[in-house]
């Protein structure tokens, strides 16, 4: 069986409650049951963590490292644009990982067009909402072809 961590940054948890405009109406539980549901007649496990803290952002993913994930999806949420600490960490871990943003990015404020996290990705979804958590598992699992 293939493991897929995903890592959701600050303010996550507060979906459905938190600018309902631009992220919808769902809540953190409800996606990340979507997320499962998705895969769940398929051979891969998936763990789903959230933190508003960058130091544990990073644990997570140096987890992933040592409990040997086959993949990572990552909302680093606000630290997207200036996390150099997430940047270097996911550079170190050599685990494919995907960025995600629920919302279109490049069609908000200027300073979120901006990610220093995504060049250490293999790629970056956005504007999809949670479907995009979707796409970025079957990339990965394309990916690693499993």
């Amino acid at each position: 069986m293939k493991k897929i961590m995903i890592i959701n940054g600050p303010n996550l948890n507060f979906l459905g409650i938190r600018e309902k405009n631009i992220y919808g109406n769902d809540d953190y539980e409800s996606i990340c049951s979507y997320i499962k549901e998705k895969f769940s007649d398929k051979k891969v496990r998936i763990d789903i963590l959230q933190s508003n803290s960058e130091g544990k952002i990073i644990d997570f993913l140096q987890s992933a490292y040592f409990r040997s994930f086959d993949g990572i999806v990552i909302n680093p949420g606000a630290y997207t644009h200036y996390s150099y600490a997430i940047l270097d960490a996911i550079k170190s871990i050599s685990v494919p990982t995907v960025e995600v943003h629920l919302s279109n990015i490049h069609e908000r404020e200027e300073f979120r067009k901006t990610s220093v996290t995504a060049a250490a990705c293999i790629a970056q979804i956005y504007g999809k909402g949670k479907d995009g958590y979707v796409e970025a598992i079957e990339l990965l699992l394309k990916e690693k072809n499993f």
